[in-house]
């Protein structure tokens, strides 16, 4: 940022089929946004392959007001594709990513910019209370304290997409390019000086959910295979151990044949048992190791995270 200029951001907003909640999405964020004093916002909407009328939508917003902006994507790749495209197109001083549904409330983002402007790199919003039920709450709960559990990098529970990132740690999270992104992860692991503000998440403005319990335990398997390495060393831990208990076991058999205490009895059982036992952990095993060489695969092929298809008011990545 130039001396004497205002301080510049962008609020990055992934949209698939909310046209329900859009015209409100679009007050909220204007309200929250000129309430910030000396900033110079805009709003960025990624439109990730919306069938509805969300882009029609979206186009009368910025007809209304040009610091709306907007990026069309070819099809739907995804929420963390929609963020990424995103933040890729962020050229300001800093960037909010916040969900297009109004679980997360706009009026955050001032609170997210005054941390910030206290030295802050990274800001996440993390989530004091959780107003889903059922078994989408129950998920997410187990979610989040098995991932603390079993990550390298962990991240506090409560933590989603709802974050602020400065310049420097918006360019270093667009330098990674891995295919099968948990941003709030990545986002964790590049450092910087992180800290953390608490909201209330509400219930959703309209519509109905866009993550299916399918694309939710994707979700969690790019978070739990992206971010750690135990998987893997479980599966040693599990076999030294069955190897262990099968070497006492022969012992066990020698032993008994030696001091002639072997009986007639053919052992149907227990052999039928050990075979489906070793058979299941090695299925898991062949499982896990599968999960990280799709993964290796899709990075080799090195396909792009997402294709725009029209640009409202963005400028190409590098440009302006």
């Amino acid at each position: 940022m130039s001396a004497g200029q205002p301080e510049s951001l962008t609020v990055v907003v992934p949209i698939y089929n909310e046209e329900a909640v859009l015209p409100e999405l679009g007050r909220r964020l204007r309200d929250a946004c000129e309430g910030i004093e000396g900033l110079d916002w805009r709003v960025l909407y990624v439109n990730d392959g919306s069938s509805d009328a969300s882009m029609e939508l979206i186009r009368a917003q910025r007809t209304e007001d040009e610091r709306f902006t907007a990026l069309s994507l070819s099809r739907n790749f995804g929420h963390q594709g929609a963020i990424t495209a995103g933040l890729a197109h962020a050229c300001s001083d800093a960037a909010v990513v916040i969900d297009g549904d109004l679980q997360d409330p706009p009026e955050v983002i001032p609170e997210l910019v005054k941390t910030w402007r206290e030295g802050a790199q990274v800001v996440f919003a993390t989530r004091s209370k959780r107003q889903e039920r059922g078994w989408r709450r129950f998920g997410v709960m187990c979610f989040h304290r098995f991932f603390r559990w079993i990550s390298d990098y962990p991240i506090q529970s409560g933590t989603g997409v709802f974050t602020l990132l400065d310049r420097v740690a918006l360019e270093e999270v667009n330098r990674l390019g891995e295919t099968h992104r948990f941003l709030p992860g990545l986002e964790s692991w590049i450092g910087f000086d992180q800290r953390r503000i608490t909201y209330q998440r509400t219930f959703r403005a309209a519509g109905q959910p866009k993550q299916s319990l399918s694309r939710l335990v994707c979700y969690a398997f790019d978070a739990i295979f992206g971010f750690s390495y135990k998987p893997l060393r479980l599966l040693t831990l599990g076999g030294v151990t069955i190897s262990l208990l099968g070497f006492l076991l022969a012992l066990v058999f020698i032993l008994r044949r030696l001091f002639g205490v072997e009986t007639a009895e053919t052992g149907f059982t227990t052999l039928v048992t050990l075979i489906l036992v070793l058979g299941g952990v090695q299925l898991c095993a062949i499982g896990v190791l599968g999960e990280y060489l799709g993964r290796v695969y899709d990075e080799a092929k090195s396909r792009p995270l997402f294709i725009v298809r029209e640009r409202l008011g963005v400028d190409e990545p590098g440009e302006g």
